[in-house]
């Protein structure tokens, strides 16, 4: 019988492929593949579902065996680790690709998008960038630790740290006074090279149609709409914008049962960058919401009034990427209601 579903378990050099027929039964079952031989394989199986883990290198080859006319799905490890029943198989390879195997062909399962080359291209530049943030509030931090060693405690605002730091720097005896002038130095490295890949984020913002369409929100500015373009595509992968919320964890958690509905604080599921991005927009569209007249500024002053500053936030992230995902599946601007 013809194989219809393949797990492939990724690593670095050596694969597992587990393949299963109408019925169910194996038929192609290889525990080590190495990583030359895998293309070769994959490449005489008859077109089939293939499944894997949304992992370092998955979509790269995720395009690779779209070349050969197979259908692809990621899936995240946790959505795959109850298929692999531990308590028969034990944790190994080969009982992963068969989980992948059995995962990918359930009809509820939730898949992670595919990214095309230009796609992951984009977010290279969001990764970068989120580094050196990442390294600049460290450095910061590390400044904050070594002067208050010498009996100087600066507050957390990164702008009165560079100030402080600064003021005080001639003062410092000795290597101290060398240390804390080559971590500024160094700060000021990194501004610069944040400014620097910022522009590079609105260009790439600039030059796409549809991270254009999605900026003419409130609260979505280039890196959102970047990010967002970037990570999901035209959103085909949800079937309405809710979907795309809870994909995100901007919905709140259930906690109901006979009849009761509890409902929690949100999920913060997905794609932490995205969510934080869609907040911090929120943020800025709140604070200006108050000049305003159109609907949506309206409802987000009567919900701030309401249920308070913070849900008031969320509420305006939930809502931004309802309508962030209507634009990407339609290819149309955001109609304000009148």
């Amino acid at each position: 019988m013809a194989i219809i579903t393949i797990g492939i378990d990724l690593a670095k050099s050596v694969f597992a492929v587990h393949g299963v027929n109408e019925s169910g039964k194996p038929e192609l079952v290889r525990p080590e593949v190495p990583r030359a031989k895998l293309m070769e394989l994959i490449a005489n199986v008859p077109p089939c579902l293939i499944g894997m883990e949304a992992c370092s290198g998955a979509h790269h080859w995720a395009r690779e065996f779209s070349r050969f006319g197979h259908t692809v799905r990621l899936m995240a490890p946790k959505f795959v680790a109850p298929y692999r029943m531990s308590g028969k198989r034990g944790k190994n390879d080969a009982a992963d690709a068969a989980a992948i195997c059995e995962a990918v062909a359930r009809p509820n399962m939730r898949f992670v998008p595919l990214k095309s080359i230009e796609q992951q291209s984009r977010l290279f530049v969001h990764r970068a960038r989120q580094g050196y943030v990442e390294q600049r509030t460290a450095l910061i931090n590390r400044i904050r630790g070594l002067l208050s060693e010498l009996g100087i405690v600066l507050p957390l605002k990164a702008a009165t740290v560079r100030l402080e730091a600064h003021k005080h720097l001639e003062d410092l005896p000795g290597w101290c006074n060398t240390v804390v002038g080559d971590a500024l130095s160094e700060l000021t490295h990194l501004d610069e090279r944040i400014a620097q890949y910022d522009k590079y984020i609105a260009q790439a913002a600039a030059e796409d149609p549809q991270s254009r369409q999605l900026m003419h929100l409130s609260g979505i500015g280039p890196t959102t709409a970047s990010a967002i373009v970037a990570t999901v595509g035209k959103g085909h992968d949800f079937s309405c914008g809710r979907q795309f919320c809870a994909w995100l964890g901007l919905v709140p958690g259930q906690y109901s049962s006979g009849g009761k509905q509890r409902l929690g604080r949100i999920t913060k599921a997905g794609d932490s960058y995205l969510r934080t991005l869609l907040v911090l927009g929120a943020r800025a569209a709140l604070a200006t919401a108050k000049n305003k007249t159109d609907p949506v500024s309206r409802w987000a002053i009567s919900v701030q009034e309401r249920r308070g500053y913070w849900k008031a936030v969320v509420a305006i992230a939930a809502k931004n990427a309802r309508m962030c995902w209507a634009m990407l599946q339609r290819g149309e601007a955001f109609k304000m209601p009148a």
